[in-house]
């Protein structure tokens, strides 16, 4: 599995970045979990707004921080 959070560095976006990390390792799941900051990159995601969530090549969340057990839900869902 290969996660990608992606931000420009703002508190949000490490707030995801940790909690994506803390739901990992509570599901007990491999996954590679990739921080992706380079704006350039982030738009060729077709990203429209950050912090934003990307489990294997699919956006399943942009513009907010979901809680701690709704990004259990999309590890779980991927």
């Amino acid at each position: 599995m290969e996660i990608k959070v992606l931000g420009s560095g703002c508190s949000n976006c490490k707030k995801l970045l940790q909690t994506v990390k803390d739901s990992v390792q509570e599901l007990g799941v491999e996954a590679n979990i990739i921080y992706v900051t380079d704006m350039i990159e982030i738009a060729n995601t077709g990203l429209l707004r950050t912090p934003g969530l990307i489990i294997n090549d699919k956006i399943v969340s942009y513009g907010k921080v979901p809680s701690s057990d709704e990004v259990k839900t999309m590890i779980q869902n991927a």
